[in-house]
């Protein structure tokens, strides 16, 4: 569904992605671990289409999508929903999630809601709140709703847990499974590793924009070496 073929990237004069591959088949769920600085975000920014590619290529649903702006990869079912969860503070739980279905047929929307509503239940009884007057973890509920409501194939998560009380960073990687079970393949960037490669079918494990580790989650979360190096376990 999405691979990543020597992809560099960076800010300005600042390359910070090295040559990076990376394959995600649908239906599976892959993490990309690493500490602070590593390269996450920009590999999740870059394939989004916010940060140009410097060289190498992206695949997407078997086309080349290298260069495609952001907007025209939500329409070709890409989502990412981003560490900062970018809500529109002012409007109501409703009015953010029809913002995030803008590219859906009205036809689909009602279903896209339905399951948004039954899988984070809190959002149906903030329905008229303003999203800014909500605690971190209905906000984070909120975002991944948002960006659920234009039925995505490939959804992207930075780091969704951040900030997070333990009860509810369990609650948002269970929401995590059940979208994934949905049919909805899941890329997702965390600090929370063991919980995270807990859930996980494959990682990459990053270090200075290059691809350091990668395997199966259950497999890295048993390796000596990545666990003392990379996971700070």
């Amino acid at each position: 569904m999405l691979k990543l073929e020597a992809v560099e990237s960076g800010y300005g004069s600042l390359q910070i992605l090295q040559g990076v591959d990376l394959e995600v088949t649908q239906g599976e769920i892959v993490a990309i671990l690493g500490a602070n600085g590593a390269g996450k975000t920009t590999t999740l920014r870059t394939i989004s289409g916010l940060i140009n590619t410097r060289k190498g290529k992206i695949w997407f649903d078997g086309s080349d999508v290298t260069g495609i702006r952001s907007d025209q990869m939500v329409g070709r079912g890409l989502v990412q929903v981003a560490e900062a969860r970018e809500l529109f503070g002012t409007l109501s739980v409703r009015e953010n999630l029809s913002m995030g279905a803008w590219k859906t047929p009205r036809s689909e929307r009602s279903e896209a809601e339905s399951f948004v509503l039954e899988l984070f239940p809190i959002l149906k009884e903030r329905w008229r709140q303003a999203a800014e007057t909500m605690s971190g973890g209905q906000q984070q509920m909120l975002a991944i709703g948002r960006a659920l409501m234009s039925k995505p194939k490939l959804l992207m998560l930075d780091e969704p847990s951040i900030g997070l009380a333990p009860k509810l960073v369990t609650l948002v990687l269970e929401s995590v499974q059940k979208i994934r079970d949905t049919g909805t393949t899941i890329l997702i960037v965390e600090q929370n590793a063991a919980a995270t490669l807990a859930i996980s079918d494959r990682a990459y494990i990053m270090e200075n924009g290059q691809i350091a580790f990668e395997g199966k989650g259950s497999h890295l979360l048993d390796d000596e070496r990545v666990r003392q190096a990379y996971l700070g376990m």
